[in-house]
């Protein structure tokens, strides 16, 4: 498939990035979480700031992150009205049989790294 020189694939910084989760999602902003293991703490957050449409599994692992293909670009465009500022693609293992197509559009991405401690603890909320 062809990739859209429009929308280059999400960089990430180092690290281990494996497991993946859905921290928040309201019309304000998509949070996604990720980290080697999500129980006490995470490493990453990517912040989709307006986020248009999602499709995306609320937990899943090891994501491939690519440019979005010219047809997911022009579908996004033709669903939202026209072409949104931010479209990332990515494919991901959801606990099915082979990797799950995943597309988010947003106004604007942030990606956060540093530790967030989880459920509570002091810290919570932000990378530090």
């Amino acid at each position: 498939m062809e990739a859209s020189a429009e929308y280059p694939a999400v960089r990430l910084p180092e690290g281990s990035w494996w497991d993946w989760e859905v921290l928040d999602w309201d019309p304000v902003r998509l949070r996604l979480a990720a980290g080697h293991d999500l129980t006490y703490h995470h490493g990453l957050e990517l912040v989709f700031h307006e986020p248009a449409y999602a499709a995306c599994p609320a937990a899943f692992h090891d994501p491939v992150f690519r440019a979005p293909t010219v047809r997911e670009a022009e579908s996004a465009a033709r669903w939202l009205g026209g072409r949104p500022p931010v479209l990332a693609a990515f494919d991901a293992e959801a606990n099915g049989p082979e990797p799950v197509p995943c597309l988010i559009a947003a106004e604007r991405l942030e990606i956060r790294h540093g530790i967030v401690l989880r459920h509570g603890a002091a810290g919570e909320g932000r990378p530090t």
